[in-house]
């Protein structure tokens, strides 16, 4: 059982969901994977799976390294936006799940509060989808597209789905903006959020040719510069980080 199977069956069974045991929906014998692996899989049998698994599936697994590297960036961001309300994250695939962090997010974000109330403390399962309902609705009126994202998604703690959602609000609210120095209202109108982007990496790093979001970065040095840029010192030899090692060099930066 994944990570994020066995968080949904704990927050069922606290919520009094419904669903039962499942003893009696299986009364002629037990579940094919009781039967498969009786015993639970020891950490050898759990890296020996990860091994034989085939590469597209690794991407997709709940512990695949893209998703903890942007699962933990995603949670800075997070984290540095609602320090001002004395709220934090720990867990971004499961801390969102009662709305109410969510909910402090989107209000300090857009410095406007919900349109509706919603539960100060959603102890039940229908309460925590009524929350989220709410932020999402928030978003709905703010003109914030979401693409297959609905409450019980963040309830369940479907972290591809609340990762598309985080990046969502990055992109507006960080991105598209205009809240960035030195930049009027004219020039915001006149770009596309990726365009603006694009510009700020390379005010950044004006000694590297940024032009794109793909060949410009595949050997990893201007990962490795923009972190130093950004942050002086966390990486100040990435120009002699050497080009034919990439993996090496964006997980230097990228663990910075």
């Amino acid at each position: 059982m994944s990570t994020q199977a066995r968080g949904q069956a704990v927050r069922s069974d606290c919520s009094g969901g419904g669903g039962g045991s499942g003893i009696g929906e299986h009364s002629q014998g037990p579940h094919p994977r009781w039967q498969e692996h009786p015993y639970p899989k020891g950490r050898s049998d759990l890296e020996a799976d990860s091994a034989n698994m085939p590469a597209t599936e690794k991407d997709l697994a709940d512990d695949a390294p893209w998703k903890r590297i942007q699962q933990n960036t995603f949670t800075r961001w997070c984290n540095e936006h609602l320090r001002c309300v004395n709220k934090r994250i720990g867990n971004l695939q499961f801390d969102l799940s009662d709305g109410l962090r969510l909910i402090a997010l989107l209000e300090v974000l857009s410095q406007k509060r919900m349109y509706r109330k919603y539960h100060q403390r959603p102890t039940f399962r229908q309460m925590q989808l009524e929350n989220v309902s709410v932020a999402l609705e928030f978003l709905e009126k703010e003109n914030i597209k979401l693409v297959s994202i609905d409450s019980k998604a963040i309830v369940d703690g479907n972290l591809k789905l609340i990762l598309g959602l985080v990046w969502t609000l990055i992109l507006h609210y960080s991105i598209s903006m205009p809240v960035w120095e030195d930049e009027g209202d004219d020039d915001a109108k006149k770009q596309t959020p990726k365009q603006r982007l694009l510009g700020w990496i390379q005010n950044k790093i004006p000694y590297l040719p940024i032009t794109n979001f793909n060949q410009n970065w595949q050997d990893g040095k201007a990962l490795g510069a923009l972190v130093d840029s950004c942050a002086p010192g966390l990486c100040p030899d990435w120009e002699s980080w050497d080009p034919k090692k990439p993996v090496n060099n964006a997980r230097e930066a990228m663990q910075q």
